[in-house]
């Protein structure tokens, strides 16, 4: 009992308590950097990577440049192509079908991860984070709007406590803001329902009723994956 109170006192820090700086390598920044690259549409589906213009763009050698690229190969976000070189992932119709069948499975175990031991925690952070997309449909900004939705599925994953899920939602997550941002012509959501739906989310984790909660994520991701087959039959 006396060890089980120790490791949940170490578990969560209480706020403003110092804790050890994240190192990251040159190579996880140029992940990153790709990443968002890859994510924003800066390189967009279909695209091949130069290495020399990257390395230049990027202020760094190949070496870093090599492994981050190798990492994101490994994600799936990068596809190599014998004696061609490698070149930005292309989704199709059932590419989507496919994330969204991917994504549902890993925040349903988040969510009752969340509901089983992390109420409080997610509670609190999940508020902030649909309290910011509240903001942005205020101000009517769809990136913004965007990168808030995209804020609240990462923190609902974050939250449940499991590394592993979390690796797999990145991907994920980076493979749906790929969608939106080539569909931003065409993509039209109703901004307040889409509000509401996270906020549904965040109601049924406060209640901790598990089952009300699976039911509104699974809701939440038909509607999202019928708005964007929609966007993308235009």
């Amino acid at each position: 009992m006396v060890s089980a109170v120790l490791e949940t006192e170490e578990q969560y820090q209480q706020p403003g308590e110092l804790e050890p700086v994240q190192r990251k390598s040159t190579a996880a920044i140029v992940a990153d950097q790709l990443r968002a690259a890859i994510m924003y549409g800066s390189l967009p589906p279909g695209s091949q990577l130069g290495e020399a213009e990257l390395a230049a763009r990027l202020g760094v050698s190949r070496g870093p440049l090599r492994e981050a690229m190798q990492r994101l190969v490994a994600e799936g976000l990068l596809r190599s192509e014998p004696h061609r070189g490698l070149f930005v992932m292309d989704l199709h119709t059932e590419d989507v079908a496919d994330i969204y069948v991917a994504r549902l499975a890993v925040e349903r175990a988040a969510c009752e991860q969340i509901v089983r031991h992390h109420r409080v925690e997610a509670v609190a952070e999940l508020t902030a984070a649909q309290s910011r997309m509240v903001a942005a449909a205020g101000k009517g900004d769809a990136i913004e709007l965007a990168d808030a939705d995209q804020e609240f599925h990462e923190t609902l994953v974050r939250v449940s406590g499991s590394a592993r899920l979390q690796r797999m939602a990145q991907t994920l997550l980076v493979e749906k803001r790929m969608c939106l941002t080539a569909l931003q012509d065409k993509y039209h959501a109703d901004v307040q329902a889409l509000v509401d739906e996270h906020k549904g989310l965040v109601d049924a984790i406060e209640s901790g009723d598990e089952a009300l909660l699976l039911s509104r994520l699974e809701a939440h991701m038909n509607d999202a994956l019928e708005r964007l087959n929609g966007s993308m039959a235009e």
